[in-house]
């Protein structure tokens, strides 16, 4: 931890602590839709294009000051109009055309089009009175508290202490959606995942946020520990190049012709075993993948009916293509009839990602088996993800993970984010490219009704599923365990498999409770929260109810 600066902040351990002390208009409940927050209720102009906040009245900062529309106006026109400010939530406004605070009470967004999302992109609100003397040198101001001297803020908690290790936090006794349990929370970050468990098992935290799987299975019979499984907020799949294009339709990279071929995309995806690799890479700690949005998010998720579903088949794989013209030769490869070319395909992994390795030494024997051969390629983070930026690969895998609002991650999936001519401005993830898929993708950002824009959505998810470019091979789950013993802290009720719903951090932070003062409004204990630094927290943990997405990277860009 270096900063608890929203407008700068990225990493996982910072953004948790900024969302405790900072406020914003709405906030994601414990079943990760918005809420009411500042704002205790909005409406919408009949053209969709104005939003009205009605806030909460006498809000105080915790130093006493009124927290009123003028803040949230001038932190919205603040991230609008300065650089700095907009480092790390300056998409969330792109679509803002202004912002007025007509009174103290009142807040006014209008956009440039209509955007169904906005509930889900609140800003995090800074004091004012407290931020206009850093404006001229923000990116250095790090908002960290010093003796007798807390960050002036709103939310749950209040910073009040911090060295490089952990974040002291003491409860706002008067939050407007409730006192927290606790009167103080300590967040503490470990230089080591198994540090950060045998802290648990000695009730030095008591939450751990992010295990592994063998760190999980270790910890079941552990007295006084709970260890659980949360719904998965992310995928890992493989991308097939379909013939990587710019926005012109100009051909770039070196990706292998004969993948344009959808039926050998499909061939390919009849060949994978998915739940193989849940058994034997998750030790079955997941589920196989197929829709685009992760199971964690229900709201959105989508699942192929049987008659869709396409299953691991080598027989239907080999016939597919046989069919398609690619016999097999003597040695067992096939080629392709009309170039003479071999089936014989680039597979890009993580050098350093060990389900990557895994995962591939499946991968090879199965496509083996049905004619295909993969040469697998290990490189670093910035290695594969330049070769795709430029079409240089066939098949790479992939990951990415999701807040509660999709909009990022289906957009990535969209002919707008192909590159320029010149190879540069996109944001590609696959080069894939519909124009049934950009309609609808427009659709659903304009359906402020949430049945309706999950509908669209879904129907985004069957065409990626029938494209076989982003093939899903499996959803994690997040692993987690909590001294149960002493706090009360999961929401909701695990699945008959044993998962649980995703859990929303600002909402159990905010409601966990000690055992022993179940009954009380508060207590005096600590609650600790530990995480390992090492651990895999892909997700931003962004302030209250940013845009939570990020593809899989490795160790060393985490935290």
């Amino acid at each position: 931890m270096t900063t608890f600066n929203p407008f700068v902040s990225y990493y996982d351990g910072e953004l948790n602590v900024i969302s405790m002390i900072f406020p914003a208009l709405t906030y994601s409940d414990k079943n990760n839709e918005p809420a009411p927050y500042l704002a205790s209720k909005w409406t919408t102009s009949s053209d969709g294009l104005t939003w009205t906040f009605d806030l909460r009245p006498n809000l105080k900062w915790s130093d006493g000051q009124p927290l009123t529309s003028s803040d949230i106006a001038w932190t919205y026109n603040l991230v609008m109009t300065n650089t700095v400010a907009a480092t790390a939530n300056g998409t969330l406004v792109a679509n803002i055309a202004s912002v007025a605070a007509p009174n103290a009470n009142t807040f006014v967004i209008k956009t440039k089009s209509k955007q169904a999302n906005l509930l889900y992109e609140s800003l995090p609100v800074v004091p004012e009175h407290i931020w206009k003397s850093h404006v001229a040198n923000l990116k250095a101001y790090t908002s960290k508290p010093s003796k007798g001297h807390p960050v002036v803020g709103y939310g749950p908690y209040v910073l009040t202490g911090f060295n490089t290790t952990y974040a002291t936090l003491q409860a706002n006794k008067n939050f407007v959606l409730g006192a927290p349990k606790y009167d103080t929370l300590i967040s503490q970050y470990f230089s080591s995942t198994d540090a950060a468990v045998n802290a648990l098992k000695t009730g030095q935290v008591l939450q751990n946020g992010s295990l592994t799987a063998t760190q999980y299975n270790a910890l079941k019979n552990t007295a006084g520990i709970t260890t659980y499984r949360q719904a998965p907020s992310g995928w890992t799949g493989i991308e097939i190049n379909p013939g990587a294009k710019t926005k012109s339709g100009k051909r770039i990279g070196t990706g292998n012709p004969i993948l344009a071929d959808p039926q050998v995309r499909k061939a390919i995806a009849y060949g994978i075993d998915k739940q193989t690799l849940v058994t034997k890479v998750l030790d079955g700690l997941g589920e196989a993948g197929a829709g685009y949005i992760p199971s964690g998010y229900p709201q959105w998720a989508w699942q192929p009916d049987a008659a869709q579903k396409i299953s691991f088949d080598q027989a239907k794989a080999d016939q597919i293509l046989d069919q398609a013209g690619y016999p097999k030769g003597a040695n067992g490869i096939r080629t392709d009839k009309k170039t003479g070319k071999p089936l014989e395909f680039r597979l890009g992994i993580h050098s350093d990602d060990s389900n990557d390795a895994a995962i591939a030494t499946y991968l090879v024997p199965w496509m083996k088996a049905i004619g295909i051969q993969l040469k697998v390629q290990p490189m670093s983070f910035s290695q594969l993800n330049d070769n795709l930026a430029k079409g240089d690969w066939d098949i790479l895998m992939d990951g990415w993970s999701t807040g509660p609002d999709p909009t990022y991650l289906l957009s990535i999936q969209t002919c707008g984010v192909l590159p320029n001519d010149n190879g540069q401005g996109g944001n590609t993830d696959a080069f894939f490219c519909d124009p049934t898929y950009d309609q609808l993708y427009a659709k659903q950002q304009t359906q402020f009704d949430q049945s309706a824009r999950a509908d669209t959505i879904r129907q985004m998810q069957n065409i990626l599923y029938n494209a076989d470019v982003d093939i899903m091979l499996y959803y994690k789950d997040q692993l987690s365990a909590v001294r149960t013993d002493k706090v009360t802290y999961m929401t909701g009720k695990a699945n008959a498999q044993g998962v649980f719903p995703l859990q929303s951090l600002f909402y159990n932070w905010t409601h966990a409770a000690p055992v022993a003062a179940k009954s009380t409004q508060s207590s005096n204990t600590g609650l600790f929260i530990g995480i390992g630094i090492a651990i895999v927290v892909i997700v931003v943990g962004g302030a209250t109810a940013l845009i939570l997405v990020r593809r899989r990277r490795t160790a060393a860009d985490r935290e």
